[in-house]
């Protein structure tokens, strides 16, 4: 595989960071913490028509700019990087690609060209209360009303769950799993944002009563798309870390610089100049295995689950290793609420718990290796 982006990429990169400098300064980032949606739609829709990032893995005839997870996970790492608050990994990860992979074509007519203009968000509903994301963890019950299917039960810890357009709900119908469009004001359906360790990723509980659905058509067993998008949403998501682990990683090092103890730097400590080496180590592993996963994810290649796993549980430690020391080498200060640090330890927390801690995905890369 060539690991070299081509000058477009590096390209893309340059404008998203600027973007986001201009756009997503740390006071505009806090002060979207506390608004009740949780993003600024007006920017949402800035980023859709000015620069298509919601489209990049939107195929052009509905209205995308037909790119790959390559291009998507280099727009997420930045994104990581200036903790951006945007229903973007709901809605241009999750939901696009379980529609882009799914075999609807109506669904794919009707969403995906809102979804890449940014008139429309989109999310996928799976875990439940036991936090589990696999088949196993599926209780929420579809079945036929006459000729439409109504869904019980609950989905929880749902991304951007209460400000999204539709929810692709997971089901166990008497058939086996299936995805369903479910409408973000449809009859019968509760959504109550949930309190977050991280205020910059919006989550919900949502609770179906008899809720209308309709099904979307898949090439086989639903189940089967589920496990493709989240594979796909794993290595993404890897990138995202990386971008943040990076950040924390310059954070700490432009500190090391300026802060000065017993007359000199502290970053001319011996001891601070290992732990930074250290995690400029693991970042830099981490982002060879998100680069890694995405490729593969790219080239469809076979061994994306087993790569997907790989990444996702290297860069859940590797990002949370960056963001613990930068916290550490800023010392007190760095434990303070009018300080950054802890809003990227919050996210790296987060992200490392979200689609599967490293533990459960460690645990599946053996199983998709035969080990």
């Amino acid at each position: 595989m060539d690991f070299a982006f081509d000058p477009e990429q590096e390209e893309l990169r340059r404008t998203v960071r600027a973007f986001l400098d201009d756009t997503s300064p740390e006071p505009e980032t806090r002060r979207l913490m506390e608004t009740e949606a949780g993003y600024e739609p007006a920017l949402w829709r800035r980023m859709g028509s000015e620069l298509g990032l919601q489209g990049l893995a939107v195929p052009e005839e509905y209205g995308g700019a037909g790119c790959g997870p390559v291009e998507t996970g280099l727009v997420l790492e930045e994104m990581g990087r200036a903790l951006l608050c945007a229903p973007y990994f709901a809605s241009a990860v999750l939901a696009t690609t379980a529609l882009v992979r799914s075999a609807d074509e109506d669904a794919r007519k009707r969403l995906l060209p809102g979804l890449a203009a940014g008139e429309l968000v989109g999310t996928l509903a799976l875990t439940e209360d036991s936090a589990r994301w696999d088949p196993e963890g599926v209780a929420l019950t579809a079945r036929r009303h006459g000729d439409r299917w109504l869904l019980s039960g609950h989905k929880t810890f749902v991304l951007d769950g209460a400000t999204a357009d539709f929810v692709l709900t997971v089901a166990r119908t008497p058939e086996g799993i299936a995805v369903f469009l479910v409408d973000g004001d449809a009859p019968g359906l509760t959504r109550t944002p949930l309190p977050t360790l991280d205020p910059t990723r919006r989550q919900a509980r949502l609770e179906y009563r008899d809720v209308p659905a309709e099904p979307l058509r898949t090439a086989g067993d639903g189940w089967a798309l589920v496990s493709e998008v989240l594979d796909r949403a794993a290595a993404a998501l890897a990138a995202e870390q990386v971008g943040v682990a990076a950040r924390a990683l310059d954070m700490a090092v432009e500190y090391a610089k300026v802060r000065r103890q017993f007359g000199r730097p502290i970053g001319s400590f011996q001891a601070v100049k290992h732990l930074l080496a250290d995690v400029l180590m693991e970042v830099e592993s981490a982002r060879a295995a998100a680069y890694f996963a995405l490729l593969a994810a790219d080239t469809e290649d076979p061994d994306l689950p087993a790569v997907a796993s790989l990444a996702k549980a290297f860069c859940s430690d590797a990002c949370l290793t960056a963001a613990s020391q930068n916290i550490q080498v800023h010392g007190g200060i760095g434990f303070t609420w009018e300080h950054p640090a802890h809003l990227y330890l919050k996210r790296a927390k987060t992200s490392q718990l979200l689609l599967g801690d490293p533990a459960y995905h460690r645990e599946l890369l053996a199983r998709r290796i035969g080990v």
